[in-house]
């Protein structure tokens, strides 16, 4: 199928496609044998109940390394696009590109590494253009729920391919530049060979709406409350904070940062010039005194994170918020899909304090999504006119209805890969040419681990089935000599009879096992240990319709 010595075009998603979060895009250029890579994006996504211990999970790019890694280029400073570069950067190590706030923000997560003075960080100007091995890399301004977010249009020799990141269209974006659609033209009329576009919203009618419209529904929401006011919103949507920031203060309000991404990305605002012209924030001791009526916390946590702000106002256990009878807080962002169950109780638990909540479903102008629905989609590909589409960003329905608009307005050709589907682009017709290995690597106890890690294995079966730990000691003659010890984890007792007497139970059959064992049996550690497993296990199953872990201690006197 392939030519060996022949220059292709190739698009690798290992963490882009078919994946809600976490990103990590490769395009090869060359002759397989000496192929060239460009990096886009190297982002992570979050454990959940299937993941006991792991909060943060990254693509593996086991497969790149080894390979011609020319550059890393990143789009903006979201964690689904950034956030896995400080785990991964010593294994795919290459120069990062990115625009000032995106590279302000890098520089964080290579300090908590201890790697910052190892990586080649290069600022790229919003509009910049720079060079990359075989790639000629355009940063093209977009619009999203970030600072400087930026489409890219990559130069081949054999076609430009332009990839979106993440993005909307908005005529009013309240901070940074519009979607720059003279330049997305220009790219059209030049020749786009694919373009690689963000699926999020595919199945929402219409447009996402305006960060414009956002700001005056807040602001005449804030004019009308008394008491303490707190609104949750994602820390990095710098122009929702901005408009949060001027309502509060019309309103003869100031504003305090409830948690520690407020902090950071204010702080890479200003860096770039944003958020220069406000009030400074008050202090975490001038809050805790102000006047209910004259203050506004703007709070991380509105997805119901156990550790965010929101959360520690609920529980009461925050040092500086405080929120009761008479006080209001709003969610000014959406419900990321899976976080329902920690939303809801974390406003069931703000409620129960006496707080007005106030959400996108009671006030809709207070929140608009940063990706682009239906209508906006169908006017990027009148503005670019590629000739290959590939959705990206989605899970896959999303991507194969995505490729069905496409073809809708008229696109020639479509692909929907799965993370590790190797696309040729070019020449000839875009097709998937290869599998390559590609999977998840959780953070663990600070360790990067496979998925099919045997820690994990075992947390995840204690988890459901507990744990059985047995403990007695045995002379050189092979007969127990002290009390045959049994404790549990995670194993309940029933109202009849307690646990105490079950786990009796059981170290009456361990007894009988150790009896039962002869000879060279007793003196080998893993035949005992593996009989009094057997023997436990099944019972367990008999009493406990669950087969725990057993870890056997045994004491030779």
């Amino acid at each position: 199928m392939k030519k060996q010595n022949q220059d292709e075009l190739v698009f690798l998603p290992l963490g882009g496609s078919d994946e809600v979060g976490m990103n990590l895009n490769a395009y090869g250029f060359g002759p397989e044998a000496n192929r060239e890579w460009l990096i886009v994006d190297v982002g992570v996504t979050f454990g959940d109940l299937s993941t006991p211990g792991v909060d943060v999970i990254v693509p593996d790019p086991t497969y790149l390394q080894g390979e011609t890694i020319k550059g890393i280029v990143l789009t903006h400073a979201h964690e689904d696009h950034i956030g896995a570069l400080g785990w991964l950067w010593p294994r795919i190590k290459a120069p990062i590109y990115a625009t000032p706030f995106t590279a302000y923000l890098i520089r964080d997560k290579l300090r908590e590494r201890g790697i910052l003075d190892q990586v080649e960080l290069i600022e790229v100007p919003l509009g910049g253009t720079v060079d990359i091995g075989s790639f000629g890399v355009t940063f093209v301004n977009m619009t999203h729920s970030i600072a400087e977010p930026s489409g890219l249009a990559i130069d081949t020799p054999l076609g430009t391919v332009f990839h979106t990141g993440d993005w909307k269209i908005d005529d009013q974006p309240v901070i940074g530049t519009k979607t720059d659609a003279p330049a997305i033209r220009a790219l059209g009329d030049e020749g786009v060979l694919a373009m690689v576009c963000d699926s999020t919203n595919v199945f929402v009618p219409g447009v996402a709406g305006s960060e414009g419209d956002v700001a005056v529904a807040i602001s005449k929401l804030i004019s009308t409350l008394k008491g303490r006011v707190a609104v949750g919103c994602f820390a990095s949507n710098v122009a929702r904070m901005d408009s949060v920031i001027r309502a509060a203060e019309a309103c003869g309000r100031r504003v305090a940062l409830a948690g520690r991404s407020m902090h950071r990305i204010t702080a890479a605002a200003k860096h770039v010039g944003m958020l220069q012209d406000v009030k400074p924030f008050l202090s975490d001791e001038e809050a805790r005194v102000w006047p209910a009526d004259q203050i506004l916390y703007l709070c991380t946590g509105s997805q119901g994170e156990a550790r965010a702000a929101l959360s520690r106002v609920a529980d009461g256990t925050h040092p500086t918020v405080k929120l009761g009878l008479g006080d209001h807080c709003i969610f000014s962002s959406r419900q990321i899909p899976g976080n329902e169950l920690a939303i809801g109780n974390l406003q069931d638990r703000l409620a129960d304090r006496g707080v007005r909540l106030y959400t996108e479903k009671d006030h809709p102008g207070i929140h608009v999504s940063g990706h682009p629905c239906r209508d906006e989609l169908k006017q990027m590909y009148e503005w670019a006119r590629p000739q290959i589409a590939v959705p990206t960003h989605g899970v896959r329905r999303f991507l194969l209805e995505h490729a069905n608009l496409a073809k809708e307005v008229g696109v020639k050709e479509t692909v929907t890969p799965r993370n590790g589907d190797m696309v040729r682009l070019a020449p000839g017709p875009a097709q998937i040419v290869d599998e390559v290995p590609n999977g998840r690597l959780y953070v663990d106890g600070g360790m990067l681990v496979t998925e099919q890690g045997e820690a994990l294995k075992e947390r995840r079966h204690a988890s459901t089935n507990g744990v059985l730990i047995v403990s007695f000691a045995l002379d050189k003659r092979g007969r127990i000599v002290s009390d045959i010890d049994i404790r549990s984890v995670g194993l309940p007792g029933d109202l009849q009879k307690p646990l105490g007497d079950v786990l009796d139970d059981l170290a009456e059959r361990v007894e009988q096992v150790v009896k039962n064992l002869k000879g060279e049996a007793l003196e080998d550690e893993m035949v005992v240990e593996q009989a009094i497993a057997r023997v436990l296990k099944k019972a367990s199953q008999q009493v406990w319709d669950r087969r725990p872990i057993v870890e056997t201690v045994v004491l030779r006197v």
